[in-house]
């Protein structure tokens, strides 16, 4: 049997983040808003209803010169409304990398709050396909880079929201 070079999990948690869990889940509901805080999404449009669920087209630009075009589609969000302990956002993934996205959002035992993601992710494209073997290494250090700059930048606006 050979091994999917090009399917990757990752699992990166963002802890005492300073803000209560409802406001971490509506600021992660709002895809159209993460070029502001996550330097890494280029570009994001605002989420529109496609077949009965929220539909969002981003653009993702990491360390590594490659600029991929993903549209995320809206699988579950739990409660909705979400409630004062946070909850469960998922997402499917379709376009330059397909598979889906899912994050925990609760109160950190340190204080503030904790989102906890798991992702599942297939890269489609023909050139990715083929250096996703050699590149492995490199590609999942770019995802643990973008991953870590998403938690500065969401730190940084929650704080910079507070003060202004």
């Amino acid at each position: 049997m050979t091994r999917p070079w090009h399917r990757f999990r990752f699992r990166s948690s963002w802890r005492r983040l300073p803000a209560p869990p409802a406001r971490i889940y509506a600021e992660l509901q709002r895809v159209e808003d993460y070029p502001v805080w996550w330097p890494q999404t280029r570009a994001a449009s605002p989420a529109v209803a496609v077949r009965n669920r929220e539909t969002a087209e981003i653009r993702l630009r990491s360390f590594l010169p490659l600029e991929h075009r993903v549209t995320l589609r809206a699988e579950r969000r739990e409660p909705h409304p979400p409630g004062p302990d946070g909850g469960d956002l998922a997402v499917a993934m379709d376009g330059d990398m397909r598979g889906w996205v899912r994050c925990t959002v609760r109160a950190d035992s340190g204080g503030g709050s904790r989102v906890d993601f798991e992702q599942y992710t297939e890269v489609a494209t023909p050139l990715l396909r083929l250096v996703a073997l050699p590149a492995r290494p490199l590609l999942r250090a770019n995802h643990a880079w973008m991953m870590r700059a998403g938690r500065r930048g969401l730190t940084a606006r929650l704080r910079g929201l507070d003060e202004g």
